[in-house]
């Protein structure tokens, strides 16, 4: 098992720094939202709509099930939720992207496809219980992870280059 699996709160850039990990390394990347997506054939954004949010975290349950019984060195980039599964360091190693709520809620407004960035985050629709709800996550975060990135102010391959360094120091 030697898979690095990115939690961290919703828009604080685990997919971006997915994609640039795999640049740096022989690693493939696999992000559990499109997993559960392809398992159920339709968009996260409809499966909270249509089955609540309990339905979705069993989706997750049953995803990381799997992971940890099939799947080895690779990059995992998770939802923000994701982190809860009872196996998650039966997975590989965790890693928390980290930065203050403010940082993560700027960068997804400055993003060219903002709107959509905002739209598809079910949970970041009421910015006031977001804040919340990043405040009540950001402890357990940092409980689960066995390495915390902070990665407010860095660029993509400084993040993703501290990432496979203290992964390696930790092998």
């Amino acid at each position: 098992m030697n898979n690095i699996i990115l939690i961290g709160f919703m828009g604080v850039g685990k997919g971006s720094v997915a994609r640039e990990i795999v640049k740096q390394s022989e690693m493939i990347a696999l992000d559990t939202d499109d997993v559960i997506e392809s398992m159920e054939n339709r968009k996260i954004k409809k499966i909270f709509a249509k089955e609540g949010e309990a339905y979705f975290r069993a989706l997750e349950h049953k995803v990381a099930l799997w992971l940890q019984k099939e799947v080895s060195g690779t990059l995992i980039s998770t939802g923000g939720g994701f982190f809860k599964v009872p196996n998650l360091s039966e997975i590989g190693t965790v890693v928390y992207l980290s930065a203050p709520f403010e940082t993560i809620y700027q960068r997804i407004r400055a993003h060219p496809n903002a709107k959509s960035k905002l739209r598809k985050r079910p949970l970041f629709q009421d910015i006031d219980k977001a804040k919340k709800l990043y405040e009540e996550r950001a402890p357990l975060y940092k409980e689960a992870a066995d390495i915390v990135i902070d990665v407010s102010g860095k660029e993509l391959d400084e993040i993703a280059g501290e990432i496979l360094q203290k992964v390696r120091q930790d092998d």
